[in-house]
């Protein structure tokens, strides 16, 4: 990502670890264009539900959905009442607050 042309972009890394015999968790890699395939049923389950979190936090708040009862009774079955809950992603650099660096 190009420092200069920060705003209004967000960026998904991929971290790959390994966990030893002593239970410690050793970072091998870190990826900037990490793997989205859907080759598992568990990834089918992960990735979208990581992609809708991401979006939440990076494209909500400047592009805010509408809200709910303004949908078609036929999509609201479509969001899950318990998403907020499930978004365990956590924003850790905001340029408004933390400044350009």
């Amino acid at each position: 990502m190009d420092p200069e042309k920060r705003e209004n972009s967000f960026e998904i890394f991929g971290l790959d670890y390994m966990i030893d015999e002593s239970s410690k968790v050793w970072l091998l890699e870190v990826n900037t264009n990490p793997c989205l395939s859907l080759a598992s049923s568990l990834l089918a389950r992960m990735i979208p539900v990581m992609v809708e979190s991401a979006f939440r936090i990076a494209v909500d708040p400047i592009f805010p959905p509408p809200p709910i009862d303004d949908w078609p009774a036929s999509k609201r079955c479509l969001i899950p009442s318990d998403i907020v809950e499930n978004n365990k992603f956590e924003l850790i650099f905001d340029e408004f607050y933390d400044g350009k660096q």
